[in-house]
C-alpha cells in the first residue's frame, strides 16, 4: 500500500503549546480527510492522548515532551503518542464507570473511537479504519 500521509512532531508539556500543537496537526488532517465524523474522532483522540500525555506522563514537566507519530495508509490511521512518564498499566477492560474515577476516562474514550488500542507501557497506539 501506498503511505498517503505521515506526521511526526513533538510538543513540550505545557497544556498552551499542546493548544497549539494539536490544532497544527488537525488542519493538516483536514486536507486529506474530508469526512466530518472521522475529523471529530480523531480530534477527541489526539486531544485525550496528547493531553493525558502531558498531564499524567509528563506531569506538565515543560522540560519533557510527548512525541507524536501518525501515520495514514490506504484506509488505516495509526497515532502513536509517547511521553517521558514512568508509563501506565491500564485494563482498558477492567475500567468501571460507575466507579467514578479521576483517571482512565480518557482511554476509554479512545478506545470507544479506534478499531484498536495498545499501551505499551508510556507509549499508546490507536488504530482507525476509514471506509
Amino acid at each position: 500500500m501506498e503511505v498517503s500521509f505521515i506526521y511526526k512532531g513533538s510538543v513540550r508539556s505545557d497544556l498552551n503549546d499542546t493548544k497549539t500543537f494539536i490544532k497544527k496537526v488537525l488542519d493538516k488532517l483536514e486536507n486529506i480527510i474530508h469526512d466530518k465524523d472521522i475529523m471529530f474522532d480523531l480530534k477527541l483522540i489526539l486531544n485525550e492522548l496528547i493531553i493525558n500525555s502531558v498531564i499524567h506522563g509528563n506531569q506538565c514537566n515543560g522540560n519533557k515532551y510527548v512525541e507524536l507519530f501518525l501515520e495514514i495508509v490506504g484506509d488505516t490511521i495509526r497515532i502513536e503518542v509517547s511521553d517521558e512518564g514512568d508509563g501506565i498499566d491500564f485494563d482498558i477492560a477492567n475500567y468501571n464507570p460507575t466507579e467514578l474515577k479521576c483517571c482512565g476516562r480518557g482511554l476509554v474514550i479512545v478506545d470507544g473511537l479506534s478499531d484498536k488500542v495498545y499501551i505499551d507501557n508510556n507509549r499508546i497506539i490507536a488504530v482507525k479504519y476509514i471506509e
